[in-house]
């Protein structure tokens, strides 16, 4: 079963975090990732850019509208995520607690309803 981890956390700029002192959580991550794929449970992961480099798009009403930033302003936001597939619930939380953003963050699990791939285009995973 296909499951999201969203990895939650405050911006490290204003925490005075520097890229020195983010060589260890780096690490932590390739080291996580390392573990997910020989265990067989990685399928992709992302790091996403701060919240000023996005855009949001939306098109509720019929009109089109894009806004330069996130949506929400918020202190802390979504830094990245993980997909992982694994049997159930309980192994995606176990991957959870293992993930580094956990320990500066929080990491919000969620199963994948439904998914797209240009084969089977639609389908529950």
């Amino acid at each position: 079963m296909l499951y999201t981890l969203f990895i939650h956390n405050a911006d490290p700029r204003e925490a005075g975090i520097s890229e020195e002192d983010m060589a260890p959580v780096q690490a932590a991550f390739d080291a996580y990732a390392k573990a997910l794929d020989e265990a067989g449970a990685f399928v992709t992961t992302q790091i996403l850019g701060f919240p000023e480099a996005a855009t949001t798009v939306t098109a509720v009403g019929g009109e089109p509208k894009i806004q330069d930033g996130p949506f929400a302003d918020t202190k802390e936001y979504v830094g990245g995520v993980v997909v992982i597939d694994v049997p159930d619930l309980d192994a995606a939380l176990a991957w959870a607690e293992k993930c580094p953003g956990a320990t500066y963050g929080s990491v919000e699990v969620r199963p994948t309803m439904l998914t797209w791939s240009r084969e089977r285009q639609w389908y529950q995973p």
